[in-house]
């Protein structure tokens, strides 16, 4: 018997800095012991964006400006890591976690994410691995970007895993900032069509196991209020 809840939000395909602000407010909830607060594993796919992490290696005006022509967003972030891509094709998961709920430990957790990533790369019949590099790897091609924010045990930001994404978006940049090495997808390694509604089941599955969770469901009404908070408060960063 499962011990921890996790609720589910599916938050469907929405612009980079909706998703922020979701997090924030449910980070909150945490930090402010409001009640109902409950850990929950936030799933969507973003519009076109371009984010840079706290290593940002110093991108400049002219770089975001190149990058926002391709008809991407850019943004600046307090995410661990370099500079990635996310798109529709891509299953982004951001899992706001109290983590004294479950090991008081960052590294602890991105290891759990990690090996959690490999297991659904191998319930789809992809031999994955970590790296020295961060995120998860076939060979030296990248199918999951991982990094995370951690403020006082509660997680923010999370993993996005290259389903059906268009590739292309990223020969705009060094993603990461790891020279020498490439991006790949679930649909790419098997050579067929393979859609975030096709690995989101495995991934819950996983999930569940790896965290030793329930994932019940968000209610309809509280996600949508939720989500139309979110995108009217946007407009005020």
């Amino acid at each position: 018997m499962h011990l921890r809840v996790v609720k589910v939000l599916l938050a469907g395909r929405l612009p980079y800095g909706v998703g922020l602000q979701l997090q924030k407010t449910l980070s909150d909830h945490h930090h402010k012991h409001l009640n109902a607060v409950a850990n929950t594993l936030l799933l969507l796919e973003h519009e076109p964006v371009y984010t840079v992490g706290i290593r940002n290696k110093g991108y400049t005006e002219e770089d975001e400006k190149k990058l926002r022509s391709l008809g991407a967003e850019f943004w600046r972030t307090n995410r661990g890591g370099l500079i990635t891509f996310h798109g529709p094709g891509q299953l982004v998961a951001y899992p706001v976690l109290n983590l004294k709920q479950f090991h008081t430990s960052i590294k602890w957790y991105v290891h759990e994410v990690e090996r959690m990533v490999i297991r659904v790369c191998a319930e789809l019949g992809i031999k994955a691995e970590t790296s020295p590099d961060t995120g998860v790897w076939v060979g030296d091609r990248k199918i999951c970007a991982i990094g995370i924010h951690g403020s006082r045990y509660v997680t923010t930001h999370g993993l996005a895993l290259n389903c059906n994404t268009d590739l292309k978006w990223f020969d705009h940049i060094v993603p990461c900032g790891i020279e020498g090495k490439s991006v790949t997808s679930i649909s790419r390694e098997l050579d067929m069509d393979v859609t975030i509604a096709d690995v989101l089941p495995i991934f819950r599955n996983a999930f569940s196991d790896q965290f030793e969770c329930e994932l019940i469901e968000y209610p309809l009404s509280e996600a949508s209020q939720l989500l139309r908070d979110a995108r009217r408060n946007v407009l005020k960063i």
